[in-house]
């Protein structure tokens, strides 16, 4: 069986994926805490990674605000799998990618890259579901996020 595979709407062997399969990219710092006694990023950074560029685009592209929305995307599902060690001070690209998109949840795919890399140096996945601020029950997906998430679904060819 191959990596992710089984996984709905991912990609059967995320290795395979490169920088031009993310139709988002973000290049972020990376900070002197960042690393762990390794010398490398420590593990709970790169999901760090991913809810701070993903938040950072989706605000940026629906003018959300999500202090105040009525529905909050909350992660209901997350993993991550590691090909190659990112380590501070090096800059880091994080891709973003739609893999699925429901009625009341998006799960996205993220890839991290080395600077002047194509190969992945990590993959991620981050099931998101929405859900009422109040109540917190299931919502549908909003009309601003579904136009955003299946934007970058069709970029993706």
């Amino acid at each position: 069986m191959t990596p992710d595979a089984g996984t709905p709407g991912s990609t059967a062997d995320p290795r395979t994926l490169r920088r031009s399969d993310f139709p988002e990219i973000q290049r972020v710092s990376t900070r002197w805490s960042d690393n762990d006694m390794y010398g490398h990023l420590n593990n709970a950074v790169y999901y760090e990674l991913f809810d701070s560029v993903l938040n950072a685009w989706l605000i940026r592209e629906t003018g959300i605000d999500e202090t105040t929305s009525q529905s909050l995307g909350v992660v209901a599902e997350s993993s991550c799998r590691f090909y190659s060690e990112l380590a501070y001070p090096q800059p880091i690209d994080v891709g973003v990618r739609v893999e699925r998109v429901g009625t009341k949840s998006v799960t996205f795919a993220f890839g991290l890259f080395a600077e002047g890399r194509d190969d992945l140096a990590a993959h991620g996945l981050w099931a998101q579901v929405y859900v009422d601020r109040t109540d917190r029950h299931t919502v549908a997906l909003p009309d601003v996020v579904r136009e955003v998430v299946e934007r970058n679904r069709a970029a993706q060819g």
